[in-house]
């Protein structure tokens, strides 16, 4: 079975125009068995268009609609935006519906956004880097109902900042510290490609955060491209294959009804 993008937004979030049509196009261009959608949930967030959240009982019977239409399996993930006041609220969220796979991000703190900035205000470079590996500790510390942390330190991608790039020995105990506790709770990592597409040329996490999950012992890993367009679907996925295999992996991760299912790499 060949191994799909294992972090895909439609036009269901409220972030993406994506066509699930043309994923499914997109999908048997490339051979893929099956696809896995990931759209966002966010609880507590700040932007507006987060607030309405997707519907889905009609979610889970368009997605089926669409599997017997184009005769190909659908599975269906979820990004949680997780805020620790909402812990209760994503779990009760998450029981009412089968999903195969739920990543587990970090989108904002503080009562600040990332994406629309106001996070960063106040907040030097250090302190603002910091204090998102903080909350991204408290999340793998205190919650469990997901199967991987979303995108660890794409943080970078939006400060401020004229060099936006961070050096893993300043936070290395921190970093440290979120990766030992996914080991031990037996949770994991994806890795993003979506920073290839753009001038920060690096997959969050970075490479050398990779190779240290490895030597923790960490061996549950997704791939995948955080698209939310069409044409980004599957994007990197080949490349970040080769260079977990020159890390020394030798698999990755699959989910369906939220189990590991371990894919050898080639």
């Amino acid at each position: 079975m060949k191994y799909t993008d294992h972090h895909v937004h439609t036009n269901y979030s409220p972030d993406s125009m994506a066509s699930i049509r043309d994923y499914i196009l997109r999908a048997r261009e490339l051979k893929l068995d099956y696809l896995l959608f990931t759209d966002h949930i966010d609880f507590g967030g700040t932007e507006v268009d987060f607030h309405d959240h997707i519907d889905y009982d009609e979610y889970f019977k368009s997605m089926k609609k669409y599997e017997e239409d184009f005769n190909i399996p659908i599975r269906v993930g979820v990004e949680i935006g997780y805020e620790k006041n909402h812990k209760n609220e994503i779990n009760e969220f998450l029981s009412k519906y089968p999903f195969d796979f739920v990543i587990s991000s970090i989108h904002y703190g503080d009562g600040g956004d990332f994406y629309l900035g106001d996070f960063f205000n106040k907040k030097t470079q250090y302190e603002a880097y910091f204090r998102y590996f903080e909350l991204v500790l408290e999340m793998v510390e205190n919650f469990s109902n997901y199967e991987v942390l979303g995108h660890l330190d794409f943080i970078v991608r939006y400060g401020p900042f004229k060099d936006k790039t961070y050096n893993y020995k300043d936070y290395k105990e921190i970093i440290d510290k979120i990766l030992v506790s996914l080991i031990e709770k037996g949770k994991g990592i994806e890795v993003n490609t979506s920073g290839l597409r753009g001038d920060l040329n690096t997959t969050f996490p970075k490479e050398e955060v990779i190779k240290r999950y490895k030597e923790l012992g960490g061996r549950i890993i997704t791939l995948g491209s955080d698209a939310h367009f069409n044409e980004d679907f599957y994007g990197g996925i080949l490349k970040v294959k080769n260079t977990l295999k020159s890390l020394g992996f030798s698999s990755i991760s699959s989910f369906k009804n939220r189990k590991n299912t371990q894919y050898i790499l080639k």
